[in-house]
């Protein structure tokens, strides 16, 4: 499961000879290779099961990782990975509000429902557009616009527009209108945008409807249902029912998540 941003992930690893012993190596090096593609060489330690290494690495930055452990005497070389969750990882339901919809009252699944909930939320923002507010680096390459649509909407507010090339026009926002539910971005004088252009925004929604909530309620419990118990969704059985899949997510949506989503007034919902 992702680490947060900021926690410790230890990172293991073992020694095998050409035989597939475990054995201890003279030399034990583990490389982190960053998301920027910066590196880091936490120290490596032997345990004192012979042959199982370990090292500790304060994770710096959201996204995937690669670790990769190199021994000598004998030669031997693993490679992993581990991901890291942004600082504030969007969920539509916090932990606790999750824990107690799945009647979950240990820590135990607080990493399955954690990966569960973001999964449910990021199917939720894939119709009815960005639900947790964040803010979002978007380039538009276009020339000479009345209009930019944003691909992220509602949009909350433009933080910067700037030109993606030498001597364009950089604007103030404080010039631009922002269609919030739309993501329509125009000059207030009526005049045209010069591009490409670099617009930073927040989107997303201060308040989440109630039919937004109840719809990530309903597919993370179907999504748990179906990752914890045998076969395939079943039809005309209760609110879980999927009567075909959608493109894309297949099974992942149930219909009255589905119905509870084209509810929503502020989002495009489902076609």
């Amino acid at each position: 499961m992702p680490y947060d941003l900021g926690a410790t992930a230890r990172l293991t690893a073992v020694c095998r000879d050409p035989g597939g012993a475990l054995v201890t190596a003279s030399t034990a090096v583990v490389t982190v290779t960053l998301p920027d593609g910066t590196t880091a060489t936490p120290a490596a330690a032997e345990t004192p099961t012979v042959g199982t290494y370990e090292a500790d690495y304060v994770t710096e930055q959201a996204g995937r990782h690669t670790v990769r452990w190199l021994f000598t005497g004998p030669a031997h070389a693993y490679t992993d990975a581990l991901d890291v969750r942004e600082e504030a990882p969007p969920t539509v339901l916090a932990l606790a509000d999750a824990k107690n919809l799945l009647k979950k009252r240990t820590a135990d699944d607080d990493g399955a429902i954690r990966f569960w909930n973001e999964a449910a939320t990021r199917a939720v923002e894939h119709f009815v557009g960005p639900v947790v507010v964040r803010t979002v680096t978007e380039d538009q390459r276009v020339g000479v616009v009345a209009t930019v649509a944003l691909r992220k909407a509602p949009a909350l507010e433009l933080v910067s527009v700037t030109a993606l090339r030498t001597g364009g026009v950089t604007y103030d926002v404080g010039d631009l209108t922002l269609d919030g539910s739309l993501g329509i971005v125009s000059r207030t004088s009526g005049g045209s945008l010069y591009g490409p252009l670099r617009f930073v925004y927040r989107a997303g929604r201060i308040i989440i409807p109630g039919n937004i909530t109840a719809a990530a309620q309903l597919i993370l419990q179907h999504l748990w249902r179906t990752q914890a118990g045998p076969g395939r969704p079943q039809r005309g059985v209760d609110d879980y029912d999927v009567s075909e899949p959608i493109p894309g997510l297949g099974y992942a949506i149930p219909n009255r998540a589905v119905q509870l989503m084209n509810a929503d007034d502020d989002g495009p919902g489902i076609a």
